[in-house]
This record gives structure tokens, C-alpha cells and sequence, in this order.
């Protein structure tokens, strides 16, 4: 008893990760998610995410981030919110969705955009096959 309390007092020993490496890990539903520089910028996952996701799709609405990620649909929601509100994103109705995408005219964001570009390309191919390579269009018709 006495020596776990005294390994409990001890720090842990800190090793880091190569600087700038993407770090994999699991999140709560065992998915793979690791964009440490993008998150630490961002100040969240949820932000790091939803500025990933855009980057790699183009465009996106709330649900389907969400549902790539596994998320909450109301933290990518405020995220998407907070991102327009800054002049980050705009947005356009697309029947009853609302439809995010890169606010282009910005020159700050066409530099985030090269630095989310550089994030999405260190990724671990898993990771890229998992969460940014969605098929978006539908199946030519009568095709196998």
C-alpha cells in the first residue's frame, strides 16, 4: 500500500512525440484521430475536425461532420458558427441544409487552408482512408 502511494507521488516521465509528427490515438469509439498541431492551434478537437473535414471535402454541413466523426452534432454545429462568425467560413442554404465552406477572398484562410493541406498529408493512411475519403458522388447507373 505504502509503495503505491509513493509511485503515485512520483511524476510521470514525460517523453515527447517528434515535434510536428501526427500522433495516433483512439478516441471514445475507437477511432483513429491524430492532428496535434491543427487541435493545438484551434484550441479543440471538434474545431481541428471540422476545419479538416472542409478542407478535405470542400464543402460539409453539421450532420454529415458529425456523423464522420462520431460527434455531437451540436459541437460541430457551434464550431461551424463560431468559424463564420469570424470570417472564417460562409455559409448557403442548399434546400434545408445549410452548406460550410472557406470563406476564399480571405488571404489568412488560403494560408490556414495550405497548413490544413500540409496536416491532412502527414496523416497515417489510416486515418486519411477512415475519415477523408468518402465517396461524394452517387454510382454511375447500371454500373457493377
Amino acid at each position: 500500500m505504502q509503495q503505491a502511494q509513493e509511485q503515485a507521488r512520483q511524476p510521470a516521465e514525460f517523453v515527447p512525440d517528434d515535434v510536428g509528427a501526427p500522433v495516433e490515438e483512439s478516441d471514445s469509439s475507437g477511432r483513429l484521430w491524430s492532428a496535434p498541431i491543427v487541435e493545438a492551434i484551434c484550441g479543440n478537437r471538434s474545431a481541428a475536425q471540422v476545419l479538416l473535414y472542409l478542407e478535405a471535402y470542400g464543402t460539409g454541413y453539421g450532420k454529415g461532420i458529425a456523423d464522420t466523426y462520431g460527434v455531437a452534432v451540436s459541437a460541430v454545429q457551434r464550431q461551424l458558427q463560431r468559424l463564420e462568425a469570424h470570417g472564417v467560413l460562409v455559409s448557403r442554404m442548399v434546400g434545408g441544409s445549410r452548406l460550410f465552406e472557406f470563406q476564399i477572398r480571405n488571404p489568412t484562410v488560403r494560408r490556414l487552408r495550405e497548413l490544413l493541406r500540409t496536416e491532412l498529408d502527414a496523416l497515417p493512411e489510416a486515418t486519411t482512408r477512415r475519415f477523408f475519403r468518402e465517396r461524394r458522388r452517387p454510382r454511375r447507373t447500371g454500373k457493377p
